[in-house]
């Protein structure tokens, strides 16, 4: 009985972490330049706040889409650094309920070891075979693990909650060059820059319609440079094109005031320069 105790301690300490909370702001507010998340208005109907916990500690926030099965937005500090792409994908447990673990873990650890059933989890989130045998798209990053620092934070990027079905061109093309070449330039010279990673749902899905495929997706970027300066800038894609288009915070906010319907989005807080 000890013996076996101790493998299922073990086996629980090698689980991923996140956590599904009430409010980011009081959670994991770090993740967001002032430490305010965006305004309410891109908040989706039956949302989840995630806190991305791995080995005790927060790496990223994600506005879940419980509805869609698709990550809102992701929201991280910009810190790129060298190591091995994980492979090794993982689910958010507490989607399924308050009362499951706060780990994510990959399916199979929750299936065959937890013992969850596998249409509860299906009802609560994207699985790994909704991505099975996609044409023209894959998965997409939206928090990229080409911007985290080290093995950890990169392997808690790898989490289907922080993953949309995305045009493989574009992933691959001109949102990759965004991510690896661009935001080394733009970050030049800046102390800390906070960037939210977004998405606007369409009216298309795969997965027999579980999981929605986003019309459009964005990032906003807000650099500090010192205690006095900062910069931002943000760009926008068709996620059925191979092109990116480069524009300021205040461009991308109004542009997604139209394509979300809504009155005032605010992706960071006010004392970040719109243009």
């Amino acid at each position: 009985m000890l013996l076996l105790l101790l493998l299922l301690l073990f086996q629980f300490s090698m689980l991923g972490n996140s956590e599904v909370v009430t409010s980011f702001e009081n959670i994991c507010p770090q993740f967001f330049f002032r430490e305010t998340p965006p305004n309410d208005a891109i908040k989706p109907a039956n949302p989840a706040q995630i806190c991305q916990l791995y080995k005790n500690q927060y790496r990223f926030a994600t506005l879940y889409d419980r509805d869609n099965c698709i990550p809102i937005y992701s929201a991280y500090v910009y810190q790129p650094g060298y190591g091995k792409r994980p492979d090794s994908w993982m689910v958010e447990p507490q989607l399924m309920g308050s009362n499951y673990q706060k780990e994510m873990a990959t399916e199979w650890t929750l299936l065959n070891d937890i013992g969850v059933d596998q249409g509860l989890l299906n009802e609560s989130q994207a699985v790994l075979r909704d991505y099975k045998n996609l044409t023209n798209f894959n998965r997409g990053h939206l928090n990229p693990n080409g911007h985290q620092p080290n093995p950890d934070y990169k392997a808690a990027t790898f989490t289907l909650t922080n993953i949309v079905p995305q045009f493989m061109k574009l992933n691959s093309g001109k949102w990759n060059n965004y991510e690896q070449e661009v935001m080394m330039s733009r970050t030049e010279g800046c102390a800390t820059t906070y960037v939210v990673v977004g998405v606007v749902p369409g009216n298309n899905y795969i997965a027999g319609g579980r999981v929605n495929k986003p019309s459009h997706i964005w990032s906003a970027a807000c650099c500090e440079i010192d205690n006095n300066r900062r910069k931002s800038w943000a760009v926008i894609a068709l996620n059925d094109q191979n092109a990116v288009e480069l524009i300021t915070l205040g461009e991308l906010e109004e542009k997604l005031v139209g394509l979300y319907r809504k009155e005032e989005i605010l992706l960071f807080d006010s004392d970040c320069p719109r243009q």
